[in-house]
C-alpha cells in the first residue's frame, strides 16, 4: 500500500524540527517526487543560502534549478537507452562516401 504524504511533524522539543527529521522528510519527498538531484543540492545550496542570505524562495527557486537542469541534461540519455539501439552515433562520424540520393553540391 503506498504511503500518504502527510504535512512534516514538529518535533516536541522547543516546537523545531531536528536536522534528522528535515533530512529524513527530504529523502522521503524527493523519492516522491522522482527528484533525486534536489536532494543531492539541498545541503550544498542551504549552506550558500545562509552564507548569503537567501529568502526562501530564492533558495527553492536554486534547489529547483538544480533538478531541473539534472533532468534535462539526463532525459536524452535515458531516451537513447530505452530505444536499444545497436551503436551510437554521431553526425561528426557519419561517412558520406556510402550515402545514397542525389550527389552533394
Amino acid at each position: 500500500m503506498p504511503r500518504t504524504t502527510t504535512a512534516p511533524t514538529e518535533s516536541t522539543t522547543a516546537g523545531r524540527r531536528t536536522g534528522s527529521q528535515t533530512a529524513a522528510d527530504l529523502a522521503f519527498l524527493s523519492r516522491g517526487m522522482k527528484a533525486p538531484a534536489l536532494l543531492d543540492a539541498a545541503d550544498r545550496l542551504a549552506e550558500r543560502a545562509r552564507k548569503e542570505s537567501w529568502t526562501h524562495a530564492e533558495y527553492l527557486v536554486a534547489c529547483l534549478q538544480r533538478e531541473v537542469s539534472a533532468r534535462e541534461s539526463h532525459g536524452g540519455e535515458a531516451r537513447v537507452r530505452a530505444a536499444h539501439f545497436p551503436e551510437i552515433k554521431t553526425i561528426e562520424e557519419l561517412d558520406v562516401t556510402h550515402l545514397r540520393g542525389p550527389a552533394p553540391r
